[in-house]
């Protein structure tokens, strides 16, 4: 009996070791949450080159305003949205006085 014991301790060990592993695989397999992410981006043809070779498309500008907006509605999206360095500002500025106001 001690040594069915000790094999089956043995075994559930080996599982329990195991069962974070499996659990990560299938993290990796699902597919991507949709996400509100805005990143600063040039409209040169390089720059065009390297998002479409990194997401799968042509970037896509966005305003401030745009943005606000999308964070109020809860609104998502798939791929980076791009904005302008001046765009930045503006939305920087915005939410600094947005913070202010709180």
């Amino acid at each position: 009996m001690n040594k069915m014991t000790a094999i089956t301790t043995l075994a559930a060990l080996m599982l329990a070791s195991a069962a974070p592993a499996i659990a990560g695989d299938a993290q990796t397999r699902r597919a991507p949450t949709p996400q509100r992410v805005v990143m600063m981006c040039d409209a040169t043809p390089a720059t065009v080159s390297a998002f479409r070779r990194e997401h799968g498309q042509r970037p896509v500008f966005v305003t401030a305003d745009q943005v606000l907006s999308a964070r109020a509605t809860g609104q998502q999206w798939s791929a980076p949205r791009c904005m302008t360095a001046r765009e930045h500002g503006r939305l920087v500025q915005a939410m600094s006085s947005y913070a202010a106001a709180r």
